[in-house]
C-alpha cells in the first residue's frame, strides 16, 4: 500500500486567493477612511473587522487548506487584518481628537459669569418640628389623627361645650364659609379632630392632631390668621391630673431636655374642667435669669418661664355629646402652638419670618427628614 501524496495541492479557497483578501483590505481600508464620526467608524469596525467580515471568514477558511498551502494563505490574511486594525487605531485617534477640540469650542462655559441659579429649599422649619413635636407623643402610644380643615359647627362649637353666644362664634373670631347660617367654618382650632376621634375610634382613645387652623387674626410680630397647632387627648378609665402632668413633663423632657420643671395656673375652657395653662422653665437659662446681677435671657425675658399652652381635664359634658359615659371614663387634653414653639425654641423674632416663604429663613434649618 502506497503512502499518501503530499505534494498534492487543491484549489485554494475562493475566498483566500490573494485578489479576494487584497479586495476586502482595500474595501475595509477605504471605509475606514471616510468614516466622518466615531459612531460611523463603529459601524465600520463592525463590517470589516468584526466576526462577521470578510477577513473574518476568510481566516476561517484556512482550517481546509492543505498543509502545503496554509501557512502562505495564513501569512497573507494575517498581514490583511494587522493592516485593518491598525487604520482603525489610527482613525480612531484622530476623530476622538476632532471631537474633543470639536466638544471645547460647543461646551465652553465662562466661569465669570453669575450662575443665576435658585438657591436651594429645604423642608419648612414649622413641617419639622410638627412632626417632632408629634413624634414625642407617638413613643408614648399616641396616635396621630387628622381631620378636614372646612368643618362644621357642631364639631368645631358645640360638642367641644361653646354655647351659642361665645365670643369665639361671631366673624369676630372665625371665618365662615359664606355666612354664619351655613353651620359651615374654617376650623379654629384642631380640636375637632379629637371630637371626631371620639366617635369613630374605641375606647381607651390617645391620639394628638396636629394641622393647620384660621382665625381672623391679623398678621404681626406674634400673630396670624392661619397657624399651626398640635392638640392631644386621651380618654381612659382612672386618668387624672396626675397623668395630664406626666404626659406634660415627658413631653417637654422629649423636646427641650431633662431636667426642665413645668408649672400650672388655673385658667378657663369650655372644653376642660378644671382647666390650665401650663408653663416649662426656660431651657435656656433654667430660670437662673430672675436671680439678682445674672445676665438676662432672651428666650424668657428673664421671666425664667416660657408658657407652653392650654391644658385641662376632658369636660364631661364633652364626653356625654360623643356618646361617652363621664362616670367611667375621664380623660385629658392639650393645645401647644407649633408657630409658638419654634418661634421660642429658635429665637424666631417675627411671624413674617414664618410665613413669607424666603429661603433665607428655611435654609438654615435645613433639610431634616
Amino acid at each position: 500500500m502506497s503512502a499518501p501524496n503530499k505534494s498534492f495541492d487543491p484549489v485554494e479557497v475562493t475566498a483566500l486567493q490573494p485578489e479576494e483578501v487584497a479586495r476586502a483590505r482595500d474595501e475595509a481600508l477605504a471605509a475606514i477612511a471616510a468614516a466622518g464620526d466615531l459612531d460611523e467608524l463603529k459601524r465600520v469596525r463592525l463590517e470589516h473587522a468584526g466576526d462577521r467580515s470578510p477577513l473574518a471568514l476568510a481566516n476561517r477558511e484556512i482550517g481546509a487548506l492543505p498543509p502545503a498551502a496554509k501557512a502562505d494563505a495564513g501569512k497573507r490574511v494575517g498581514q490583511a487584518r494587522r493592516a485593518v486594525s491598525d487604520a482603525l487605531k489610527e482613525r480612531q485617534a484622530v476623530l476622538e481628537a476632532e471631537r474633543d477640540e470639536r466638544v471645547l469650542v460647543e461646551e465652553s462655559v465662562d466661569v465669570t459669569l453669575s450662575t443665576g441659579r435658585a438657591a436651594y429649599g429645604a423642608r419648612h422649619p414649622v413641617t419639622t418640628i410638627a412632626e417632632r413635636m408629634a413624634d414625642v407623643f407617638v413613643a408614648m402610644g399616641f396616635e396621630v389623627a387628622e381631620g378636614p380643615e372646612v368643618e362644621a359647627e357642631w364639631f368645631n362649637f358645640d360638642a367641644l361645650n361653646f354655647i351659642p353666644d361665645h365670643p369665639a362664634r361671631t366673624m369676630q373670631d372665625t371665618f365662615f364659609v359664606g355666612s354664619e347660617e351655613t353651620g359651615v367654618v374654617l376650623r379654629t382650632h384642631t380640636s375637632p379632630v379629637q371630637i371626631r376621634s371620639l366617635l369613630s375610634r374605641p375606647l381607651p382613645v390617645y391620639v394628638v392632631a396636629p394641622g393647620r387652623t384660621y382665625r381672623t387674626d391679623e398678621l404681626d410680630a406674634t400673630h396670624a390668621p392661619v397657624f399651626h397647632q398640635l392638640e392631644g387627648l386621651a380618654v381612659d378609665e382612672g386618668l387624672t391630673m396626675a397623668d395630664l402632668r406626666g404626659g406634660i413633663d415627658a413631653f417637654v423632657a422629649g423636646m427641650f431636655g431633662e431636667g426642665l420643671k413645668t408649672r400650672f395656673r388655673p385658667s378657663y375652657f369650655p372644653f376642660t374642667e378644671p382647666s390650665g395653662e401650663v408653663d416649662m422653665q426656660c431651657f435656656v437659662c433654667r430660670g437662673t435669669s430672675v436671680e439678682r446681677g445674672a445676665p438676662p435671657c432672651r428666650t424668657c425675658r428673664s421671666e425664667g418661664w416660657i408658657e407652653l399652652g392650654g391644658c385641662g381635664m376632658v369636660n364631661p359634658r364633652v364626653l356625654v355629646a360623643c356618646g361617652i359615659d363621664p362616670d367611667r371614663y375621664s380623660g385629658w387634653a392639650f393645645g401647644l402652638g407649633i408657630e409658638r414653639t419654634l418661634m421660642f425654641r429658635h429665637d424666631v423674632r417675627s411671624f413674617h419670618d414664618i410665613v413669607e416663604g424666603d429661603v433665607r429663613f428655611t435654609l438654615p434649618f435645613g433639610t431634616e427628614i
